[in-house]
Formats: structure tokens, C-alpha cells, sequence
């Protein structure tokens, strides 16, 4: 990347981590997600209202973490915002292969969101920059009420879910119980 380019997205990514939009209480939100990133310490408390055909009337966050973390959840709000589920899937499949995949386009569909495309880079920041996303995700399944999610059980979905599957092996015995804590560390 053009180091002009790269200094300008920089500063895009400083100023959504300073001065985040969205940012905030949302008191009559639908649904509320708290994600987490142990990784790296990053929180957010995603707060989602629906509008009548399920789309994204408003979203909102607080939270604290990376700088990374923040200017995602900035971004991801603002273009966000008013758009129906499909669009915002779209969106969430996109910037996840925007972070993740070696590409040289970025969608255009992605907007501003293409100033990340750096985090690829840093394989331990791509967590930082899902979060919200992740979070924005489970709001859709929720639909209604107040979820959980973490980066470091993406494939489990919820906290409670992983607390149940450890539960039930420990039911079965220690063997089952210790096979199951290991296949959650390495997913």
C-alpha cells in the first residue's frame, strides 16, 4: 500500500477511536449485546433497535478497548444504520473477508470500512475488528432480549452455550470434561 494512503487510513482509524460515533445509550433498543475479547481486553455493549421490516432503525455502542476495536464499532454503526438484514450480512461477510483474505480489491460496498483492511496484517487484531461485528451478528439471531458473545468462542456463538456443553461433560466424567475444555481452546 502506498504509505501516503496507509498514514491517511491511520488517521481515519484514530479519529473513529477517538471520538466514536454512535456512541452511547440506546434505552429503547431491542436487543443488547455485550461482546468481549479477552485477548486484548476490548468490551462492548451493543444496543440495536429494529425497525417493522426487521432492519437496523438505530444502533449504538459503548464500551472500551483498542483503538482497533473502538474505530471498527464506529464505522460499523454509521454504515450500518438504516440498512435490512441482507444488506447488513452482506456487509458483515465483506468486511470479514476484507480482514481475513490476502484480496486486493476491498467491495466497494464497504465504504469507509476499507481503512481497515491494514488489521489483515496483524493477524491477533483481526479479533479487535470483528468484536463488533460479532456482536452485531448476534443481535440479528437474538432478535429480542440481551446476548453475550466472545471472540475466543466464535464458533460456539454465546458464553452460556459454551458454559452448558462444559456442564454437560462434566457430567459424563473428567475425561469428557477435559476433552471438551481442549476443543474449545484450540476452535
Amino acid at each position: 500500500m502506498i504509505p501516503e494512503i496507509e498514514e491517511l487510513y491511520q488517521e481515519v482509524i484514530l479519529d473513529h477511536s477517538r471520538r466514536p460515533r454512535n456512541f452511547g445509550e440506546l434505552p429503547d433498543a431491542a436487543v443488547l449485546v455485550h461482546g468481549d475479547n479477552p485477548a486484548c481486553g476490548d468490551e462492548i455493549h451493543l444496543a440495536v433497535k429494529f425497525d417493522a421490516g426487521g432492519g437496523l432503525e438505530d444502533i449504538k455502542f459503548t464500551g472500551h478497548g483498542c483503538a482497533i476495536s473502538q474505530a471498527s464499532a464506529s464505522l460499523m454503526t454509521v454504515k450500518l444504520k438504516g440498512k435490512s438484514r441482507p444488506e447488513a450480512m452482506e456487509m458483515l461477510r465483506a468486511f470479514h473477508d476484507l480482514v481475513t483474505n490476502d484480496a486486493n480489491e476491498a467491495p466497494k460496498v464497504l465504504g469507509d470500512l476499507r481503512v481497515m483492511r491494514g488489521v489483515r496484517n496483524f493477524p491477533q487484531r483481526v479479533k479487535c475488528a470483528m468484536l463488533p461485528w460479532r456482536a452485531v451478528e448476534q443481535a440479528f439471531e437474538q432478535g429480542a432480549g440481551e446476548a453475550t458473545v466472545s471472540t475466543e468462542l466464535a464458533y460456539c456463538r454465546t458464553v452460556q452455550r459454551r458454559a452448558c456443553d462444559l456442564s454437560a461433560a462434566s457430567r459424563k466424567g473428567p475425561d469428557d470434561a477435559r476433552r471438551t475444555r481442549i476443543r474449545f481452546e484450540l476452535d
